[in-house]
């Protein structure tokens, strides 16, 4: 006879059998995500999906490639705001920009852009340095749907107070309204911030290494991943920047106990920003 199977461990088995679906059917890869958060983000995706159990969001999956869309939405974190963490872009404004003036050209890549925040941040402040014009910014993201608001660079103009707020915190050199206008309750930012920004779908639990950029940022998504696939970002990381590059990341996310570690010397602690090293560490001076 066999035993009954507890609650937990009948929910565990679901959840594996959810993710594995979503990986085998779609190749969404959310297995080595942390466990805690994927337990939230499936129950987002039952809400969303009107289900009783997650066998009934698999059955729905796997059955109904229509809500695929709807999935992805509810199993990724689009929370953010401009210039969040504001001493981070003064960092990056005051101590990181001097060394990048001295490449030719820069590449920037935002690892998991959400709806287009960081990425706006980002090139605002490339524009006030005098950086934009010779910068090429790639954005990529695993949620199309965010993929296409963080395109469209419109946000409710209820949320520019905040966002003016961090600029100025950030040490902007104007007014965060000199780089959008506003209309009909939303703040569309100027188009020409796009033009040097590469938009792409790029999962980090799957998708390999495609340029070699002098700056990353990739700020609260490790936190959703467990230590396997946190060395897997940080190997693509490593392998992706120039020797000299620069990683940042968020406040609660450190490559100090990675398998990477060692291609790493820290640049500033506090901020959580890593300069690229040599592979052993020591980082040679240009």
């Amino acid at each position: 006879m066999t035993a009954p199977i507890r609650a937990d461990a009948m929910e565990d088995i679901e959840l594996d059998l959810f993710l594995e679906a979503l990986h085998r059917r779609y190749h969404y890869d959310f297995r080595s995500y942390s466990r805690a958060s994927l337990r939230r983000r499936v129950e987002v995706v039952r809400q969303r999906l009107d289900c009783d159990t997650t066998s009934d969001a698999q059955r729905r999956l796997l059955h109904e490639p229509q809500v695929l869309a709807e999935v992805i939405d509810a199993m990724t974190v689009q929370v953010s705001a401009f210039f969040r963490d504001p001493e981070y872009y003064r960092v990056l404004r005051e101590q990181v920009v001097p060394h990048l003036r001295t490449f030719a050209s820069v590449k920037v890549w935002v690892a998991g852009c959400a709806n287009g925040e960081e990425l706006y941040s980002l090139a605002i402040l490339l524009r006030e340095e005098g950086l934009l014009d010779r910068t090429v910014l790639y954005a990529t993201e695993i949620n199309r749907r965010a993929l296409a608001r963080a395109q469209a660079g419109v946000w409710d103009i209820e949320h520019m107070q905040e966002f003016s707020r961090n600029y100025q915190l950030a040490g902007g050199r104007g007014s965060l309204s000199d780089h959008y206008t506003a209309a009909y309750g939303r703040a569309v930012f100027d188009r020409s911030l796009k033009n040097r920004v590469v938009f792409s779908e790029h999962d980090l639990a799957t998708d390999e290494v495609f340029s070699e950029v002098h700056l990353i940022s990739c700020r609260n998504v490790l936190i959703y991943f467990d230590q396997t696939l946190q060395n897997r970002a940080f190997r693509l990381f490593s392998d992706s920047l120039v020797r000299g590059g620069f990683l940042g990341l968020g406040q609660h996310e450190t490559l100090r106990f990675s398998e990477r570690s060692e291609c790493y010397a820290s640049f500033n602690d506090e901020e959580r920003i890593w300069r690229r090293t040599s592979l052993t560490g020591a980082y040679d001076a240009e």
